[in-house]
């Protein structure tokens, strides 16, 4: 996966709409996140469908289960031809090496294998919630690098994490070690059920790697437009 990417998360729930949406972009190759909703309903057709117009594909299922059925389901996404998947980190070590196994035997011969990333926390995680509710009482950002170290122990190639979080990241990780960072807003747009946000400049400023954006683009009134601004922003 190159850097700087901008990924633009599909919060659609049909083709249909996303049909509607990526008509405003007739010349634009995207690289677009297709998430649970989406492919619960479409389905891999329409992960198929979307390649073939020539978009790079993000498939955030976030998978969270035993080893050997996270094996089994990677190696039935690799299949899709996808760009980059993700699992929960805190499926732990095993888990995420089987992911990577998984990925291995079912990518097609000739074609490369998928990116390979893990959720830390999401970014609508406060420290509140994680002692509170998680019982983790180990600070937040603390905990993130925790979770980072069982990824690179597993050899994923890197995390979901919010940019806040990419400093002390990088602090221990090599530049290979890829960090994806949603949470994104302009200054302008509502932080909606986020609460770990900065701006396209600040994660760049911060050193994200790729970032991921929704609402912004996707509800904005002008959705080419808006991604034209977040580009802009994040690549100046």
């Amino acid at each position: 996966m190159r850097e700087r990417n901008l990924i633009v998360a599909l919060d659609f729930a049909t083709k249909k709409e996303v049909d509607a949406f990526l008509s405003q972009f007739p010349k634009e190759k995207l690289f677009i996140k297709i998430g649970m909703e989406l492919f619960y309903r479409e389905g891999p057709e329409f992960v198929y469908h979307l390649k073939q117009l020539g978009h790079e594909i993000f498939l955030d299922l976030k998978l969270h289960d035993i080893p050997t059925t996270v094996k089994r389901a990677m190696k039935q996404l690799a299949s899709l031809e996808i760009d980059l998947v993700n699992v929960h980190a805190l499926g732990g070590v095993n888990m995420m090496a089987a992911a990577k196994e998984g990925l291995e035997a079912g990518t097609p011969m000739g074609k490369e294998m998928p990116t390979c990333i893990a959720v830390t926390q999401l970014t609508s995680t406060t420290p509140e919630m994680l002692s509170k509710e998680m019982d983790i009482h180990t600070p937040l950002q603390e905990h993130v690098v925790h979770l980072c170290q069982q990824v690179n122990s597993a050899t994923l190639d890197g995390v979901v994490c919010s940019a806040l979080e990419v400093p002390m990241i990088q602090e221990y990780f090599s530049d290979s070690f890829i960090t994806v960072t949603p949470g994104i807003r302009r200054l302008q747009d509502a932080t909606d059920d986020q609460a770990r946000v900065v701006t396209p400049a600040k994660a760049r400023e911060l050193g994200s790697q790729a970032i991921v954006v929704g609402r912004g683009i996707t509800r904005a009134d002008q959705p080419k437009v808006a991604y034209e601004e977040y580009l802009r922003e994040w690549r100046q």
